[in-house]
């Protein structure tokens, strides 16, 4: 049986091996929302379906030659995960205000709802380090 914390584990996974788009699928449940709060890199937010959140990995992939998560500490409560960690992502051409080779990196808190071993919910809350000038 995958627990919250494996399937977001997994999925966490899956991104470092540069899978995108509908490689991603499975580990999401069809009805899956996504939140990404405020941050430097989306100053507004972001509410997203399933579909919106593949794609958006593919935009996410086309930018990123490689990306890490370190998991820093995680709790788990029933059908939830909840996740610190921190994400490293070096760039992999230079696009908009990011130069090739340039690293980013955010201090995240994820809390996530599993369903039949997908993840469902999934609230993020990114903190980037000051980006380069």
């Amino acid at each position: 049986m995958t627990t919250p914390l494996d399937a977001l584990r997994s999925l966490h996974r899956s991104l470092e091996a540069g899978r995108s788009g509908e490689e991603l699928r499975p580990h999401w449940h069809p009805s899956a929302k996504i939140r990404e709060y405020p941050n430097t890199i989306a100053p507004q937010g972001a509410l997203r379906d399933l579909d919106d959140t593949l794609a958006a990995s593919e935009r996410g992939a086309g930018l990123l030659a490689s990306q890490t998560y370190e998991e820093v500490e995680s709790f788990e409560l029933a059908d939830r995960a909840i996740m610190r960690l921190t994400w490293t992502g070096v760039v992999g051409a230079a696009v908009g205000p990011f130069a090739a080779g340039q690293k980013l990196v955010a201090h995240i808190a994820q809390f996530a709802r599993v369903e039949d071993g997908q993840v469902i919910e999934l609230a993020t809350y990114d903190c980037y380090e000051p980006l380069a000038d």
